[in-house]
């Protein structure tokens, strides 16, 4: 189960030259029940929403935005019992807006919550490129 980059990873992600837009694939799976270290009572959903109460405003405030956002439905290619609870692609402005956002002292705070709430995540860093009508262009 994955919930935080490693150390290793962050370094790597900084060490991105790219510059410009940048978008965060965000797939999460959640708990059921949230798992606080002070033993918090609350579900993995609560949890969550926590996270997005606290963490949001150093989000928008580093310029970042929701670029797209669904519902998950079916895995038709790749594990049949892989499911995700929440689906999204976060836009920044930057690399560098992405870790100014995760190093600021209240995302620091805020982010206990998402520990709390997500059992398994992928966050897969993306360069955005122009939309078509055809694959692999």
């Amino acid at each position: 189960m994955f919930v935080d980059p490693t150390r290793e990873m962050f370094g790597r992600f900084r060490g991105l030259s790219e510059e410009g837009l940048i978008h965060m694939l965000n797939l999460v799976r959640l708990r059921d029940k949230a798992e606080y270290e002070d033993g918090t009572a609350a579900t993995g959903a609560e949890a969550y929403a926590a996270y997005g109460r606290e963490s949001g405003p150093i989000f928008r405030r580093v310029g970042g935005r929701i670029a797209w956002s669904g519902d998950f439905r079916l895995m038709l290619i790749g594990p049949e019992d892989e499911r995700w609870d929440l689906c999204f692609i976060a836009e920044y402005p930057s690399g560098a807006a992405f870790v100014e956002m995760v190093k600021d002292p209240d995302y620091q705070k805020a982010v206990r919550h998402r520990q709390a709430a997500v059992l398994d995540s992928r966050l897969i860093r993306l360069a955005p490129r122009n939309s078509g009508s055809g694959f692999g262009e």
